[in-house]
Parts: C-alpha cells; structure tokens; sequence
C-alpha cells in the first residue's frame, strides 16, 4: 500500500514541494517514482528533519535554506511581485522610521498609493517616494549585474535624497557627527579615497558575502560619505549585494534599532563584527522562510 505525496504531506505536517525534495534525495526509504508520480510506502516514517543542525551558524544555515530557493528558480514575474508586494512597503517604512520618518506603516502604503497624508510634513512624502524609486533603480541593477561602484553608490543616493536637491548624490563638503555614537566619521577631503578604498577592499575579500557586507556596511556608515541619507543608502546597497549574491533583500525593523545602533559601537569599541553579522543573517534566515513558505503555498 503506498501514499501520494499530498497524503504524506497531511500525515507528516510537511509541505508537499519539501516531500518531493525528500524523495528525489532518498530520504525516505522505499519511495520511488512512478512517471510524474511519487509513490511512498505507507508505513514509511517520517525522516528527520536534517537540514538544519542545531551546532550550524547563522550563516551556515542560511545558505542551506538559499540552496533549497535556489531549485525553485528560475520565479517566474508573478512570484517575485508576490514575495516583494508586503515587503516593499514595510522596508520603506522601517527604513524611512530609524532615520526619523513620522509616517507609520499604513500612512507609508497611502503614499506609496499616491495619496497624501494630512498633517505630515511633504519632507516625510518625499522619503517615502525617493526609498521605493531608489529600490526599484537597485532591483534593475540586480537584473543587470552591475558591479558596485561610486557612481551606483551617488545615484542610488540622489534618488534616496528626494527632499534636498542640492546635496542629492554628491559627497558632502563640512565635517560632521554623529551624536551618541562610539565614532566619528571621517574629514570631507579624506571621503573620496576612502571610499575607493572600501570599494577595493569589498571587492577583494573573500568572506562569506555576509561577513563582507556587515564590515561594508559599518565601514560605509563610518565613513558617512553623505550629508544626508547615508543610512538609507547603505541598507539599499547591503541589500543590492544581497540580492546580486542570490539572497533575498532584508528589513532591518525600526523596533531593532538600538540592537542595530549597538552593533556599530560594538565594531568600533571591540573590532567586533560578530553583532552586525549575526543581524544581517538572522534577517536573511527569516526572509528565507517568508520565501519558501510562500513558493511552497
């Protein structure tokens, strides 16, 4: 006597695309293909789950769930508007709020819609529409491949800084701080070799593309090449990289801020990476099963 997948699937709790993927990697004994048909014993039991050791990094485990993603490409048009519909919205506003943006989540969907919100200053309306135009100019490099670059980092940067147009896209010209933090960033006539040199860097090491891009993204941040917007502009590149590399884009949410803050002081008191790394790869494992859980619905 032998189940269907679907029947297996109901028995065990499991989704049907991860039953397939277990059969065709002879993970459950005694279950063959029949043409498009799996057969699976009926007394066959239910195999454990090993994909995800509990001893495996962050990391590690990430990339498992990334090969699991990957069989399911290439998306067709359809399932990447599904996976980025919410997720647009709420990168926005998550983004927009840990740089002081006053619109909430669903005040952030209005103006996405086109609509106005009273009372809210135009500067947050213009956030708002700058971070998605900025995010839709990252998802065309994505399609295209293109190499990270200074001039990618300034467009990206001037579609983000919709509220100022004069520093829109160019580095900024008077020393800055940072208030509260553990360091300052650098002298305006030390920002462009400094950037050419974190360029280089990055595209020279050979770290795990998540280990890199937490130390790209403190070093970018440390740097603060922008008068404005220089955070906004660094999680769109984190999240260009990420999706280049295969990986889908994160969120970090304005509720985590102060982990998020903590993380740069750690690097710079410490030399610490670990605390951004493990956020950047806690988002990604999260993203990853937002993903395969709607593929497999």
């Amino acid at each position: 006597m032998f189940m269907t997948v679907k029947e297996a699937s109901k028995k065990w709790g499991i989704s049907d695309r991860r039953i397939r993927v277990l059969c065709s990697e002879g993970k459950i004994s005694g279950a063959y293909r029949d043409g498009k048909i799996w057969r699976i014993p009926g007394n066959a039991q239910k195999p454990a789950d090993a994909r995800f050791k509990s001893r495996e990094s962050l990391i590690e485990i990430a990339d498992r769930k990334k090969a699991e993603l990957d069989k399911c490409r290439p998306l067709t048009d359809g399932e990447v508007e599904r996976l980025n519909e919410e997720f647009t919205v709420e990168y926005t506003y998550n983004s927009n709020a840990i740089e002081g943006n006053t619109l909430t989540l669903r005040e952030t969907d209005m103006v996405l819609r086109g609509l106005t919100i009273d009372k809210k200053p135009l500067k947050d309306h213009l956030e708002v529409i700058g971070h998605k135009d900025a995010f839709d100019y990252v998802s065309e490099l994505v399609k295209n491949k293109t190499p990270i670059s200074e001039s990618v980092i300034k467009q990206i940067h001037f579609l983000v800084l919709a509220d100022k147009k004069d520093d829109r896209g160019v580095y900024r010209r008077v020393p800055v701080r940072i208030m509260g933090a553990m360091h300052d960033p650098v002298q305006p006539y030390l920002i462009e070799p400094k950037m050419e040199q974190l360029l280089k860097e990055f595209a020279d090491s050979t770290e795990h593309i998540i280990t890199k891009l937490a130390r790209f993204h403190i070093e970018f941040e440390g740097i603060h090449p922008f008068i404005d917007g220089n955070g906004r502009t660094g999680r769109l590149l984190v999240n260009l990289e990420l999706m280049k590399a295969g990986y889908p884009p994160i969120d970090i949410k304005f509720t985590d801020r102060m982990a998020y803050y903590n993380a740069f002081d750690v690097y710079y008191t410490k030399h610490d990476l670990s605390a951004m790394e493990k956020i950047f790869a806690t988002y990604i494992n999260q993203r990853l099963d937002i993903c395969l859980k709607m593929l497999e619905e």
